[in-house]
């Protein structure tokens, strides 16, 4: 599977910014915006004050995976 990673610019808190991520998971942050009734903006924003360290674009992708896994454990639990 091949993904192209795409560049983005916005506000993110009050600060313009531009952050690189793969379609998916760009696709992510907008499903996820809209289940949150929020725009994009907004939910980078919170992303970004909820980081501890790293690079915004892979807090964005671990907040995405995270939601993701948390969706498919609440649909079917693991019977560890």
């Amino acid at each position: 599977m091949r993904s192209s990673v795409e560049k983005r610019s916005g506000i993110v808190g009050k600060h313009k910014t531009s952050v690189s991520l793969e379609d998916e998971f760009w696709s992510g942050v907008k499903e996820i915006a809209a289940v949150r009734q929020t725009t994009c903006s907004n939910l980078l924003s919170h992303i970004n004050n909820d980081r501890q360290s790293g690079k915004l674009s892979s807090a964005i992708r671990l907040f995405v995976l995270q939601h993701y896994q948390d969706r498919a454990q609440r649909v079917s639990p693991s019977k560890l």
